[in-house]
């Protein structure tokens, strides 16, 4: 196969321990995962020659290839917040395909919630105070104000409700309950949402992603390896990416994320539609993240991302899965949590993902699924649609 013609396959995928896991380093978490991904192919560490890993160490991700025995030829270290997966994996892609690398492993890991818990860090408030972030940080404008602000605003112009957002949660909550890796599985309800404490108007506590610890992995390779795996392979069909702000102050609309500009692209490449699509995994830190992000990837019009999650849409069982191992809200978010969407798309794809996998109309397996990951206050999107034969 020329380079530049190859096609790129998700040849495993794992998650590392997750949840409450106290005794451990992200270190340890990364490796895990890594070990785990690379037995779900059945392919040897040798092969990989492609590495990418953001988020930990001082020479990230040179320290965690390191830790991982790996001299990788190929690297990335982009870090673009949550989305960095997506357009990690648009990247290995795209290099895999021009002969540059066989398989590239992507990696994760992070015990946000256990250093928090055992005091080796504290809650952060916003990013930093350098840059252009100096004239926004010392007004109180912190991460969850600006999601705050841009669900607000959402409200204002298009009607949406508080109860329609609180639904993203709740049916997320519902998917969790048939993931048995999912943090918490307990039904909540839309009055529960509502009821519970405020943390930044309009989001109250279960508006917002959980804390937890955890990892994940995924290996890309090249379509002449496919053969010697033992899982069935995923292929990569089209991705996108883009970058629209820092501060608050140059987004053009709040109301807009750039998963529009990043979906499109990836839709364009991949040769379908939205309306094609089985099951979307999309970066959920909060109930809006997941409404403006449906808008935005084309599965409903501008404005009407209120009325398209009400009447179970969302569940594994609705029209339009979503999240369906219960996203950020439900089953884990230990931080930069893009690689997970990839894992849990994988597995739908492949018929493994248990009581939770998705079926078409026709009872058969999806085809097409989605995974969509957002960074920072909407400052970045990643978007790359994945297909089986």
């Amino acid at each position: 196969m020329k380079p530049g013609n190859r096609k790129v396959a998700v040849a495993g995928v794992a998650l590392s321990d997750c949840g409450r896991v106290d005794d451990t380093t992200p270190y340890t978490l990364h490796a895990q995962a890594a070990r785990r991904a690379l037995a779900d192919a059945g392919l040897d560490r040798a092969l990989v020659d492609g590495f990418a890993s953001a988020g930990l160490g001082t020479l990230a991700p040179v320290e965690v290839a390191e830790y991982l025995g790996l001299r990788p030829t190929w690297v990335d270290s982009t870090s673009v917040g949550g989305s960095t997966w997506e357009v990690m994996a648009a990247h290995a892609a795209d290099a895999i395909a021009a002969g540059h690398a066989n398989a590239v492993l992507l990696v994760y890991g992070s015990t946000a919630r256990a250093d928090i818990r055992a005091g080796r860090r504290t809650g952060n408030l916003s990013f930093g105070a350098r840059g252009p972030l100096q004239f926004e940080v010392p007004y109180g404008h912190t991460l969850i104000a600006k999601y705050a602000m841009a669900a607000r605003r959402h409200m204002i112009e298009h009607g949406t409700t508080i109860e329609q957002l609180a639904q993203v949660a709740v049916q997320a909550r519902a998917n969790a309950a048939l993931n048995p890796e999912a943090m918490f599985r307990d039904p909540i309800t839309v009055d529960d949402v509502l009821s519970g404490p405020m943390i930044a108007d309009p989001f109250t506590k279960l508006h917002c992603c959980i804390r937890s610890d955890g990892g994940a992995a995924v290996l890309l390779v090249a379509e002449e390896y496919v053969q010697d795996s033992r899982s069935t392979p995923v292929w990569i069909l089209g991705t996108g990416e883009h970058v629209s702000h820092a501060t608050m102050s140059e987004w053009p609309d709040f109301t807009v994320s750039p998963a529009a500009v990043s979906g499109r692209l990836a839709f364009e490449r991949a040769g379908v539609r939205p309306s094609e699509i089985d099951f979307a995994e999309i970066y959920d830190a909060f109930t809006y993240m997941t409404l403006v992000t449906l808008e935005d990837l084309g599965f409903c019009a501008k404005g009407e991302g209120g009325a398209f999650v009400e009447k179970g849409r969302l569940l594994v069982s609705g029209d339009l899965p979503v999240n369906t191992d219960g996203g950020g809200l439900s089953a884990q978010h230990p931080g930069m949590r893009g690689l997970f969407l990839l894992v849990e798309a994988v597995r739908q794809l492949r018929g493994e993902a248990g009581e939770r996998q998705v079926r078409r109309p026709d009872g058969k397996m999806p085809y097409l699924g989605v995974a969509s990951g957002t960074g920072g206050w909407f400052c970045s999107s990643g978007t790359v649609v994945l297909g089986r034969e």
